[in-house]
C-alpha cells in the first residue's frame, strides 16, 4: 500500500505591506472625497439670495429664449405660444439693474439693459405672428444679450 503524504497546509501569510498601503490609500481617498463634498455643500449653503439673484435672472432669460428658439424650430409660432415668454422676459428686464448692483451705476450696463427692454417692448408692441417674425425677434433679443455679455460678462 502506498502511502501518500498529506499536503501540508500553507501557512496563512500576513498581507504584504503594499496591500496594506493600498487599503489605507483607498480609505483616505474616500474620506477625502466625502470631506470635499461636505465642504462644498456647506459653502453653497452659505450663499444668500443676493449671490443667487444674478444667476437666477440670467437662467430665466436663457430658458425663455430657448423656448422661443425651440418654438421657431418646431414651427409653433402663433402669438399665443410666444407672448408668455416675451412678457416674462420683459418683466425680467426690470430686474437687470437690481440683479447686478456692482454695475447699477455703469452707464454702459444701464444702456445695455435699456436696449434689452426696448427690444422686448418692440416685440410686444408688434407681436410676431409667424415664424419669420419670431425668428427675427429671437435674433434681436439674442443680439441684445450678446452685446451686454461681450462688455460685462466676467
Amino acid at each position: 500500500m502506498s502511502h501518500q503524504p498529506e499536503p501540508v497546509p500553507a501557512a496563512d501569510k500576513p498581507p504584504s505591506a503594499a496591500a496594506r498601503y493600498l487599503v489605507v490609500f483607498a480609505v483616505g481617498l474616500l474620506v477625502g472625497i466625502v470631506a470635499v463634498v461636505m465642504l462644498l455643500r456647506a459653502i453653497e449653503g452659505r450663499k444668500t439670495w443676493e449671490d443667487r439673484y444674478p444667476h437666477a435672472v440670467m437662467q430665466l432669460y436663457q430658458a425663455h429664449l430657448a423656448q422661443l428658439s425651440g418654438n421657431v424650430d418646431a414651427n409653433r409660432c402663433a402669438p399665443t405660444d410666444n407672448l408668455v415668454h416675451l412678457q416674462a422676459m420683459r418683466a425680467l428686464g426690470n430686474d437687470l439693474e437690481p440683479a447686478f448692483p456692482d454695475l447699477r451705476d455703469n452707464r454702459g450696463f444701464v444702456a445695455a439693459a435699456g436696449q434689452m427692454r426696448r427690444t422686448l417692448d418692440a416685440a410686444l408692441a408688434s407681436p410676431p405672428l409667424n415664424c419669420t417674425s419670431l425668428g427675427t425677434a429671437v435674433k434681436q433679443i439674442g443680439e441684445s444679450c450678446g452685446a451686454c455679455h461681450q462688455d460685462f460678462r466676467g
